[in-house]
């Protein structure tokens, strides 16, 4: 295996996320190429209160469980509420967007092709 089989969520480098539409979100990449797993990368992203990614499309799916927290998931014109426990799958080409609707940060496990990580 290229890296570690066991890191803490508090041992990998956070990203805060910059660009139009974003507001309050740090990534963590936890498993992907760089630790043997190769095609596909799971991430950690942590919406703060307040906080929201873009609401975007792209040409790649997203598997999503939500680990911590509340909030609403657009997925083209259409709001659901997520909550920790929750999956999502949302589809390529999608139009969608992850928003804290809670007062503690919301934290969700998204995983998405290799091609999908920038």
């Amino acid at each position: 295996m290229a890296g570690e089989t066991v890191r803490k969520r508090e041992d990998v480098p956070s990203v805060p996320m910059t660009g139009d539409g974003v507001t309050n979100v740090v990534k963590r990449v936890l498993v992907g190429p760089a630790e043997g797993w190769e095609g596909h990368v799971m991430r950690l992203f942590e919406i703060g209160h307040g906080g929201h990614t873009p609401r975007h499309r792209h040409d790649w799916p997203h598997i999503n469980v939500v680990v911590a927290g509340r909030g609403v998931l657009h997925v083209d014109g259409a709001d659901h509420e997520i909550v920790q426990g929750s999956s999502a799958f949302v589809p390529a080409g999608a139009l969608h967007q992850f928003t804290n609707a809670g007062d503690e940060a919301l934290q969700l496990v998204c995983i998405v092709p290799e091609a999908g990580e920038s």
